[in-house]
């Protein structure tokens, strides 16, 4: 049956009625140092802008090399046509392996520990024997030309709220380089990297397309998420974790969609993919009605009569720019000014089906064929196109529409773009080879999606390159293979879930917001192993409003109730004693130098009475309402050598006998 929805109501697509399947890739990194280089996994929170002169920079380009089987992958063959250079940034957590200079060191122990320890949590299956691969990558993401990855085990199952999902795969790589900035000029793009990021180790888990609907996705990431930082040995923050979405309807065919980051997002990103997906298998058969051919089939699992899109859509490129000439265009203007030319391809038969900017019923961009061969063309270096669906506009008026419809013989549709001559004829080519495409199901790639201000915040989603095939992979003859033994396999222990430790911490005397905080920041275990001979809401207070050396904070609050310093001393003592190793007598000494030792309890007690006997009229007043203001006089005047709980008791008693 042919699949039934309204592309302009996303919402209300039924997955199970046009044959959704998904699947999920996480990409979580780990806190350990580098995979491949005992680097520390330090991370440099600069920009181009903050970039450090002294950082070393090292200019590359990068081609695709064969695979295993001796074929280019096709989507290294598409990266390597975009003609672009690399300049790469040395930050101080990088050295020759980053550079590609020297080979890689075998699995950082650490990660290796967690990776298996992932896989027993999620009952997956260890492979007998490990075998590095390189996968190949040449987006300049890494400096060697391909990304290093580790099958760990199979088979596993992880359970969500809307049922279990099994767990195809998951690996051990490394993570890539971090993009600064790129820049499009005559001869090419040029792109800026941070090397600290790259080979920071990735636990990188696919499940299986078992995910039952777009909510249902949203479930099995934040399951995913939870397994993963039960381990407690993975990275906290933006970035630190990436949702990949495997999306496909019977109609369509299987799209991967990154930069998922954040999980409420993930059913509406669904959701436009579905819509995108129904319009294009419509499109292609109006196309086809149109050219007589037959339609496609709404089951992708059946084949389809094909189209010789070559005879129908030749690649014919005609140089417009003198008729440019006189366009007031600033944009076009600059760009003759500046040597570029205007170049027009046709598109016979594509009129009024490239289509306009119109937002279906969330608010989102419907999908439209002149986004995707725009999306084409950006991907060859240019800065954009400009199609005869939407012209006139950008300052081109109708005059010049009708002199490039007459220099193309009166075609109905065709695509402009204005750029180095090398550059437009590349992205032209792109255009041509999208707009074939146009004819067929939806093409398998991989998308981007960006939520974030300045570009598209409504779900949708941007061509990235087409989807990787098995030539990509071959083995990386740097590192043997090892063998994870049953021993090895056996001693893993699996680690407390959040509710687990959530029990565990119902048996302390402490309120159930310190409970739930130091479960939430990972501070439940100091607390658990530490807390012996501590009164427990303190050191929980201790933990949770200090940062640093967890024994030293446990020895501070120890001297502090034993009456060596009070309690505002607390936290000026920690920065005082930090990476020492001081015993409890000379934190008594230094608090007592510093003037952080508690005053006499009987010269606290005469400060007290010598207060409340001048403000005898203000307490009287104001009452118990007195306790606040007074607290910070005798403090002053027990130049902040007073215990702050010991205060405030000794304040309130005196204001009790002087209301009587």
């Amino acid at each position: 049956m042919e699949p039934v929805g309204e592309v302009s109501a996303p919402a209300n697509l039924d997955p199970e009625g046009l044959g959704f399947m998904c699947g999920i890739e996480v990409h979580q990194q780990l806190a350990t140092g580098k995979l491949h280089s005992r680097q520390p996994g330090q991370l440099h929170d600069i920009t181009i802008d903050t970039l450090p002169e002294s950082w070393p920079r090292f200019a590359r380009k990068l081609r695709a090399a064969r695979g295993e089987g001796g074929n280019i992958d096709v989507a290294a063959r598409f990266e390597a046509r975009r003609n672009r250079s690399f300049i790469y940034c040395q930050s101080p957590n990088s050295g020759l392996i980053e550079l590609d200079e020297q080979p890689p060191l075998p699995h950082d122990e650490d990660a290796l520990d967690i990776a298996l320890t992932v896989s027993a949590m999620l009952n997956a299956h260890p492979v007998p024997l490990l075998q590095t691969m390189r996968k190949t990558v040449v987006d300049g993401s890494n400096t060697s030309g391909f990304q290093r990855t580790t099958l760990i085990s199979t088979a596993g199952i992880l359970q969500t709220e809307g049922g279990p999902v099994g767990v195809d795969v998951l690996c051990l790589e490394e993570d890539s380089a971090r993009k600064l900035a790129n820049e499009l000029t005559p001869n090419g793009e040029v792109v800026t990297w941070n090397l600290d990021r790259l080979g920071i180790p990735l636990i990188e888990i696919a499940t299986a397309p078992d995910v039952k609907n777009p909510d249902h996705a949203k479930q099995t990431s934040k399951a995913l998420g939870r397994c993963l930082r039960d381990t407690r040995r993975v990275r906290r923050g933006l970035g630190s974790i990436r949702q990949d979405l495997n999306v496909s309807l019977m109609c369509g065919d299987r799209v991967e969609i990154k930069g998922c980051q954040d999980l409420d997002w993930i059913p509406k990103i669904i959701r436009c993919e579905m819509a995108r997906q129904l319009h294009f298998y419509r499109l292609a058969n109006i196309l086809r009605s149109n050219y007589g051919f037959e339609p496609l089939g709404p089951d992708r699992r059946i084949s389809s009569p094909s189209v010789d899109v070559e005879s129908i859509l030749p690649l014919k490129l005609v140089d417009v720019s003198e008729s440019f000439a006189n366009c007031q265009s600033k944009m076009v203007q600059n760009g003759l000014g500046a040597g570029s030319k205007m170049l027009a391809l046709p598109l016979p038969g594509f009129a009024e089906l490239i289509g306009t900017k119109t937002l279906d019923e969330d608010g989102a961009q419907m999908p439209r064929l002149g986004r995707e061969l725009a999306g084409a063309a950006k991907l060859a270096g240019v800065a954009g196109i400009f199609h005869s669906d939407e012209l006139p506009a950008y300052g081109i008026d109708q005059e010049f529409v009708d002199a490039t419809r007459a220099e193309l013989n009166g075609v109905d549709a065709f695509v402009l773009c204005l750029a180095a001559p090398w550059q437009a004829e590349l992205a032209l080519e792109s255009v041509l080879n999208r707009a074939r495409l146009a004819f067929d199901r939806i093409a398998q790639e991989v998308r981007n999606v960006v939520v974030k201000k300045g570009a598209p915040e409504d779900g949708t989603t941007s061509p990235m390159r087409p989807l990787p095939g098995g030539a990509r992979m071959y083995p990386e003859t740097d590192i043997p293979p090892f063998i994870i033994s049953s021993d090895r396999w056996n001693q893993i222990q699996l680690p407390m879930t959040v509710q687990e430790r959530a029990e565990r911490m119902a048996n302390f005397a402490i309120s159930q917001d310190q409970a739930k905080q130091l479960v939430a920041r990972e501070l439940d275990d100091h607390f658990v192993n530490h807390h012996l001979g501590l009164p427990l809401k303190a050191w929980a207070s201790m933990l949770l409003e200090n940062e640093g050396d967890i024994g030293l904070m446990a020895l501070v609050l120890a001297a502090k109730e034993e009456g060596h310093l009070t309690r505002e001393g607390m936290a000026p003592l920690l920065i005082q004693l930090k990476n020492s190793n001081p015993t409890i007598s000379e934190i008594a000494e230094l608090a007592e130098n510093l003037g952080l030792k508690p005053a006499d309890e009987g010269d606290l007690a005469a400060i007290v009475d010598k207060v409340i006997q001048s403000r005898a009229d203000f307490i009287k007043e104001r009452g118990m309402a007195a306790l606040g203001p007074l607290m910070g006089v005798v403090m002053k005047e027990c130049g902040g050598a007073a215990d702050g709980k010991q205060v405030s008791a000794l304040l309130r008693e005196a204001i009790l006998r002087l209301g009587q």
